[in-house]
């Protein structure tokens, strides 16, 4: 038995020579000849650099949520304070008709809204990266622009037009003796906010279905157009199966702020008290429950099942999105 520290000499096994070896007490795994220290320190090396990240997400992102979690299970009564009540908040949100009336009104919006933003990038995108668009650079910062502006002063701006006593829906009555009806009326309020929506959204996905169709082959336009090919044959044939992976996550990002819609009703609501209700939308139902009605454990259930209902609607489109694409 070797001492460890001790040299020795051992016959080579693949030259079959004899060599000069160092024997150790540390045992190694085959293949890497450090000592066990360094090999664990470098094991700690990827965590040193996603460890402030990691430390930032644990605190803003799961921290809340697990908080959430824990308020969802008790419940503050008058006589007898604050008790453990389980699951009785969550079936009292599944049973709750304001909660599945706001509910719909997001899945309508969602239906109708994402579609419609989500063409009208693709148009967008698609004539950007024709090459026959004029003034090509400005078209595009122009129509990213209103990304750029913050979702309270883009919802101002546009409650201001939509005003009938002194926004542009007034003006227009007045100067041409119109009577336009009023967008923020109740019948039309979810359309309004859909309209707020779409343009402060069409520019951030146009910028993802255009940065896929940057990543195409010209070579396959070239041999398309040397086939024969029409602009709508190679945008049917080419461009858009280039753009099915960027289309599902711009269709997973809507989902997802579908159903978080919040500032848009938020600000719109001292404009039309009477069109935006206190479950206007799940994110102000819950937001009305926890400032307003001071039921803090019930508000967090509510944003608790709807992110769960978020989730899995989310990943249900994924899945198809992936298997469409195989």
């Amino acid at each position: 038995m070797p001492i460890a520290g001790a040299k020795c000499l051992r016959k080579h096994p693949r030259w079959g020579g004899v060599g000069l070896v160092v024997a150790s007490s540390q045992a190694s795994t085959p293949g890497d000849w450090r000592p066990a220290a360094a090999r664990k320190r470098r094991s700690w090396t990827g965590w040193r650099f996603v460890g402030p990240f990691m430390a930032v997400f644990a605190l803003v992102f799961l921290a809340p949520i697990a908080y959430s979690i824990y308020l969802s299970l008790f419940r503050t009564q008058l006589i007898g304070g604050t008790v453990f009540v389980g699951a009785d908040n969550y079936l009292k949100a599944l049973g709750d008709p304001q909660f599945w009336s706001a509910f719909g009104r997001v899945a309508l919006f969602l239906v109708v809204q994402v579609p419609i933003m989500l063409f009208l990038a693709l148009l967008v995108a698609l004539a950007i990266d024709s090459g026959r668009l004029y003034g090509t650079s400005f078209f595009r910062i122009s129509v990213f622009l209103p990304y750029a502006v913050p979702a309270v002063v883009a919802t101002l701006m546009w409650g201001f037009m939509y005003g009938t006593r002194f926004g542009l829906v007034a003006n227009l009555n007045e100067s041409l003796g119109l009577s336009l009806p009023d967008p923020l009326s109740p019948g039309l309020v979810l359309a309004a906010v859909g309209n707020i929506v779409t343009w402060e959204f069409v520019g951030y996905n146009m910028l993802i279905l255009y940065s896929a169709l940057r990543v195409v082959n010209p070579s396959l336009y070239e041999a398309a157009e040397i086939d024969g090919a029409s602009q709508l044959r190679i945008i049917w044939a080419i461009k858009l199966p280039a753009l099915r992976g960027a289309l599902l996550i711009a269709t997973i990002f809507s989902i997802i702020g579908s159903f978080q819609l919040f500032t848009e009703p938020s600000i719109l609501k001292s404009l039309a008290p009477n069109a935006i209700t206190t479950y206007f939308t799940p994110n102000v139902y819950a937001y009305s429950l926890s400032f307003a009605g001071q039921q803090f454990n019930y508000s967090a259930t509510v944003a608790i099942v709807m992110g769960l209902i978020t989730m899995v609607i989310a990943y249900v489109v994924q899945l198809r999105g992936m298997r469409k694409g195989a």
